[in-house]
């Protein structure tokens, strides 16, 4: 007998410990359980293809909003070429209407329902040894209806499936991120989230979390993501992982943690201060700072206890903050969202993401769409189209400034030019509108331009909104173009250094410049962080120096060196 476990993921850089866990957790019929992992951009006559000559008699989906459009294709075609195979379904995407996804696909044997490990294991003695018969088996949906349902599984028994495979490059999970779970459930109640219906939180215990992550550790992963949904939800649990982390930090794993930041506390705050630069990263969701929107969506936060912690960790300049804000969200119109924006973007995050509400199967905001007039895709991710707060086209529109915001702020490209722009607009919101607005007006959004030219369209923006600034935003390009890369070709945007040929010589000469160096020479103080020294023209022009040798690890910007006086 085989049964193979597949998933289908976003990108290949990414795995899915689902699948894992459960082959682990059923290890003493492993030699009978395959895994088969694409992404969503193979074709479906390849996965096809491959999973026909793997001939096994049960296969297994790992299901979710990226991949189930996907999958239930392969559902209509896989009993055409193996008839004899049974098909099972599994993961959030299928466990909160698993009877019509039973009715809709008639070629399904079977949907297992939430944590799914001891059911898998029931599973896989039914298939290898007879029993206990499929009714038996708490956690299904079969032909029949529910089986009852299955209780949490304790953490203190899952296997921890990475030791199972080393970090050569045939391991499956060689140059992808690892994922790594410490607990399950959400103390908190968000109504668009499916988390917020385990109201259980379950941790795995520390002495174990501790031996795993050395693993990590010893292996020099370059990066494990926690899939916890609110990591410091338990001070001491938090505490007592970042500590050890800081203990025995290897200098090169970063370790991605999902917080709620209204919730850290000065203990906390000292701890990650003293981390090394880029051993932890953290993701905020704020989602909207609108209080109306925040009662209404069962979201507990302190903004200005969130303002506060993010300005203490900003300080000290090793923690990469991503901030996150979901548009279509109850109470929240098109000039709410733009101040929730406006608010979360002066907390200078290293990125902000701007999502996109997803009305999720067996969420509160499930039940309660249709009476907030919200009108979504029939299809995966559920993505809202409009409510009656936000109209079709105020969401095209937002749809325009997340890609601006992608392209000029989180790629952390323009830093020094976009604290200069955002001065000459009433609010950054109002700066990235009339940028996205310039984009579709050139029909960039159509024909996507390259990194490079992305820096001479702003100079362009520039030069139709703000001609008078012309120069000082062509010196700021240029200093933003060094920091990230040398480049191999002058920009044509940059000034003219013919007159400086003779000095720029002689600092070359120098014994601290090396040959990766670049020389510039500014007129402004375009290396400052500060949008008003920045505008100070400088007493004579300024020779700059750009070190690629000791980049930034959190940003990757080159080194900036003040050279002397022209």
């Amino acid at each position: 007998m085989k049964m193979l476990l597949t998933a289908v993921n976003a990108k290949y850089i990414h795995s899915n410990p689902a699948v894992y866990s459960l082959k682990a957790y059923a290890s003493q019929f492993g030699d009978q359980i395959g895994i088969a992992e694409y992404t969503i951009n193979n074709r479906t006559e390849a996965i096809l293809a491959d999973l026909y000559r793997q001939a096994p008699q049960a296969i297994a989906f790992s299901c979710y909003i990226w991949n189930f459009r996907q999958i239930r294709e392969l559902l209509t075609e896989l009993p055409k070429i193996l008839p004899g195979t049974e098909l099972w379904l599994g993961g959030p995407e299928v466990s909160y209407d698993a009877e019509q996804v039973m009715h809709e696909f008639p070629q399904l044997t079977g949907i297992m329902v939430g944590e799914g490990e001891e059911t898998f294991l029931e599973l896989m003695r039914h298939y290898c040894e007879g029993e206990p018969a499929l009714p038996e088996i708490r956690g299904l949906c079969l032909r029949g209806g529910m089986t009852g349902a299955r209780e949490l599984t304790n953490l203190d028994r899952i296997p921890f499936f990475y030791e199972c495979y080393d970090n050569s490059a045939t391991s499956p999970f060689a140059n992808r991120i690892i994922y790594y779970e410490s607990s399950r459930g959400c103390p908190y109640r968000c109504s668009y989230c499916l988390s917020s219906i385990d109201k259980t939180v379950r941790f795995r215990p520390i002495d174990t979390v501790k031996r795993e992550l050395s693993f990590f550790l010893e292996k020099k992963v370059p990066q494990v993501k926690f899939v916890d949904r609110t990591f410091n939800c338990n001070h001491t649990h938090a505490m007592e992982v970042w500590r050890y982390l800081l203990d025995h930090d290897n200098g090169v794993t970063n370790f991605h943690f999902e917080i709620a930041a209204d919730i850290i506390n000065e203990e906390e705050l000292n701890l990650l201060y003293a981390m090394r630069p880029g051993l932890v990263q953290l993701e905020i969701g704020v989602q909207s700072t609108n209080p109306e929107t925040l009662r209404e969506i069962r979201r507990t936060m302190d903004v200005d206890r969130l303002r506060y912690v993010v300005e203490r960790i900003r300080q000290g300049k090793n923690i990469h903050i991503h901030l996150d804000l979901i548009a279509g969200l109850p109470y929240e119109d098109y000039d709410s969202f733009g101040r929730s924006f406006d608010e979360v973007y002066t907390m200078r995050p290293s990125q902000l993401q701007l999502g996109f509400l997803k009305i999720l199967k067996g969420s509160y905001m499930y039940e309660k769409a249709k009476e907030y007039g919200i009108i979504y895709r029939s299809e995966p991710p559920y993505e809202v189209l409009y409510s009656r707060w936000l109209p079709y086209d105020k969401v095209l529109a937002l749809k325009r400034i997340e890609e601006v915001v992608e392209l000029y702020y989180n790629s952390g490209q323009f830093t020094h030019t976009l604290a200069v722009l955002e001065q000459e607009y009433d609010s950054p919101f109002r700066m990235f509108e009339c940028l996205a607005q310039y984009y579709e007006n050139k029909g960039y959004f159509t024909n996507s331009p390259s990194r490079a030219y992305r820096y001479e369209i702003l100079l362009q923006f520039v030069s139709e909104e703000r001609p008078e600034q012309t120069a000082l935003f062509r010196e700021l390009l240029t200093c933003d173009m060094y920091l990230r890369e040398k480049c191999k070709s002058r920009p044509s945007f940059a000034p003219e250094l013919s007159p400086y040929r003779q000095v720029l010589r002689q600092a070359e000469e120098r014994p601290d410049f090396h040959k990766t160096d670049h020389l510039e020479v500014f007129t402004y103080r375009v290396w400052e962080s500060d949008a008003e020294e920045i505008r100070r023209a400088c007493h004579k022009p300024t020779i700059v120096r750009f070190s690629y040798e000791n980049r930034s690890p959190l940003d990757h910007n080159a080194s900036l060196y003040i050279v002397g006086e022209v």
